[in-house]
């Protein structure tokens, strides 16, 4: 190997070890971060991040930032100033209340705290801390840390579309991280086959999804059910035959009854309001809608 080859081969190297380590300089400075944080949707998380210094004590001003994602593409989702001698970092008014510091800069400790963590919050975080006047005035971690914020599946809408000449499609929308697995089932059956299809996966994230059932009949019972390792979610619905909900000089619509989930809900019977009224059912049950 010449010696050229050999130089290219430790420049790689070396930039490779930066990337890997924390974000240091020749005068001491450097900075922790933890590689990949997880967090369970509607609760709070902690993203630590730790910076040393060659003095015992920072007696001047310095300010926080956190961003989600890097370059110009980024957003500041926290900033706090601390004047000099001051033990405490204080944000703008302006600053969103979800965000805080965790930990306490002047120990060192740049840690944030995310309220109420959301699918939305799903990312790379970097961390920075700026000290005016100083040789070097301002460090940033390179590597960011991975949040991945995790949920159960939630079914977000269950909706029938189609007519008697076209036939009917069931579609349901599902949200969870990881991305829920969708089946569908029949009266106590596992519907399978290429009557099933996915619709569509949201990009990045990946954390919703769409799923397709076709031939649906009228008169029919239909489950949407979704699952990852952190739980279960599904949604029946019940789709009317057109001549139950039939009313004189309109064309018959197709009703979908919602929704049985898996909390119980209470069955909307939305065919009665049209049938009693027009004379149908017992006497006593009619004049509780007169």
């Amino acid at each position: 190997m010449d010696t050229r080859s050999l130089c290219r081969m430790v420049n790689l190297l070396l930039c490779f070890m930066e990337a890997l380590g924390a974000a240091s300089n020749d005068d001491g400075w450097s900075m922790k971060v933890q590689v990949e944080v997880r967090a369970m949707e509607g609760y709070p998380v902690v993203l630590p991040c730790s910076f040393t210094h060659p003095h015992h004590t920072l007696h001047s001003s310095l300010q926080v930032v956190w961003r989600l994602g890097h370059g110009q593409g980024s957003t500041v989702l926290y900033h706090c100033s601390s004047p000099t001698g001051a033990r405490t970092c204080q944000p703008s008014p302006q600053q969103d209340q979800r965000y805080r510091m965790e930990g306490n800069p002047r120990d060192h400790d740049l840690s944030l705290r995310i309220n109420s963590a959301a699918l939305q919050d799903n990312g790379r975080y970097y961390c920075r801390v700026e000290v005016p006047g100083h040789a070097h005035s301002s460090y940033e971690d390179k590597m960011g840390t991975r949040l991945r914020v995790e949920a159960a599946p939630r079914i977000l809408g269950l909706s029938v579309e189609g007519s008697e000449d076209t036939g009917y499609r069931a579609q349901c929308r599902v949200q969870g991280s990881p991305l829920p697995d969708v089946q569908w089932l029949g009266p106590d059956v596992l519907l399978e086959g290429s009557d099933i299809s996915p619709l569509s996966q949201e990009s990045p994230g990946q954390h919703h999804t769409t799923s397709q059932l076709r031939d649906v009949l009228p008169g029919q019972q239909y489950t949407c059910s979704a699952s990852n390792p952190l739980g279960k979610d599904q949604v029946t619905l019940y789709v009317l035959p057109p001549r139950q909900v039939q009313v004189s000089g309109e064309a018959p619509p197709l009703l979908l009854l919602l929704s049985l989930s898996l909390g119980f809900k209470v069955l909307l019977l939305l065919g009665m309001v049209v049938w009693l009224p027009q004379g149908g059912g017992p006497a006593w049950l009619r004049c509780c809608f007169k």
